[in-house]
């Protein structure tokens, strides 16, 4: 696409997925390795934060993917509202969305050891297949359905079609509304449904129910996505609103759970998704005071993650990066006793990061 013809970018988009990203590819790490290290109770707080919860409950760490979900869906009107724009036709549209999905769907499996051709023991449901099929459901949604009531309609019918499965729908053995990893819903339709190895063992975490009920993410992004294309100086304006919805999914959440509906992530709750959309809406308003507003462009850095979110996931996964962190490293490591691995973890990440950087410099991004 020549560069003329390529939609403006969302600065604090590109900004907060990257702050996301830096999570998963070693801040984590550094972070509970300093705490090891150190001892600091408000250190091992946040460590603590830093690990998924077991099932029940919620952490920061595991709002990272679903805030990558709900970025997905901000883009949205940017990317395909753009193509609208110029009149490229729905079935078009809808036809580049499936592409997408299906090469997600692939890279997951690529990910989850596909090369290994052990087909027996392949885990066919993972986090890039459900990114993919979610983020599908969202834009064939926002494509084909232009009136603003309609998409909240299927959003809602989303959050209300998953939740009356999970808590009224008999489980056979165990009854309806059991919400563990044996009895909820979600493992009686992977159990029969889903092919392949499930990560849970008796349920997937990115099974089919929770595919779909993750969908409601990226749909309400697009609503904040085609907030800000249509009124993008109107900052602080922007800001409040989606503050303002981001609060009110708090407090609706916690009115579910407090009736009994917990948020549970590997279950992809409804409940979860009100927690999750609505920290997302705040964190998205954060940003969009932080770094659209005209300024110098403090968040580059963040930027040069952001724009090139899936490389650096895939590669994280291929390249040994804390083993070339360890060669350059290594004895600032030895020499920093117990704050060894938190230097290994900088290091990766410094080395990570300039990666990104060449590829951003050669205007070299993989984007499906």
């Amino acid at each position: 696409m020549p560069e003329t013809d390529r939609p403006p970018r969302l600065r604090s988009l590109d900004a907060l997925r990257g702050f996301d990203m830096l999570w998963i590819v070693g801040l984590a790490a550094f972070f509970r390795h300093l705490a090891e290290a150190t001892g600091s109770a408000p250190l091992v707080a946040w460590a603590q934060q830093l690990e998924h919860v077991p099932w029940e409950g919620l952490r920061a760490y595991d709002l990272i993917f679903p805030l990558f979900m709900f970025l997905s869906g901000v883009a949205i009107p940017w990317s395909l509202g753009a193509r609208r724009d110029r009149g490229v036709s729905r079935a078009k549209l809808a036809a580049g969305i499936l592409r997408r999905v299906a090469l997600l769907v692939v890279l997951g499996l690529v990910y989850n050891g596909l090369f290994e051709l052990r087909l027996d023991t392949l885990r066919v449901a993972s986090v890039l297949g459900q990114i993919g099929m979610a983020y599908g459901i969202a834009a064939l949604a926002w494509v084909m359905i232009p009136a603003t009531k309609g998409r909240i309609a299927v959003m809602a019918g989303l959050f209300v079609a998953v939740a009356i499965l999970q808590l009224w729908v008999p489980v056979p053995g165990h009854g309806a509304g059991v919400l563990t990893p044996e009895g909820i819903v979600n493992g009686w339709i992977d159990r029969h449904l889903l092919p392949g190895k499930l990560y849970g063992g008796s349920f997937d975490p990115e099974g089919i129910l929770c595919f779909v009920s993750a969908a409601v993410l990226p749909l309400a992004g697009a609503f904040a996505g085609e907030r800000l294309r249509r009124s993008p100086q109107s900052h602080f304006r922007n800001a409040a609103r989606l503050a303002a919805a981001g609060v009110l999914a708090i407090l609706a959440g916690w009115g579910c759970q407090a009736l009994g509906y917990p948020p549970i992530k590997a279950a992809w709750t409804g409940t979860f998704n009100l927690y999750a959309g609505g920290i997302s809406l705040l964190l998205l308003a954060g940003f969009h005071l932080a770094v659209d507003l005209p300024r110098p462009n403090w968040s580059f850095p963040l930027q040069v993650v952001g724009m090139n979110p899936l490389t650096i996931y895939l590669l994280a996964r291929i390249v040994p990066f804390p083993e070339i962190a360890t060669f350059f490293s290594g004895g600032a490591a030895r020499l920093t006793g117990d704050f060894g691995p938190a230097v290994i973890d900088l290091t990766t990440l410094l080395i990570e990061w300039l990666l990104l950087w060449f590829l951003y410099r050669k205007r070299l991004f993989l984007r499906v």
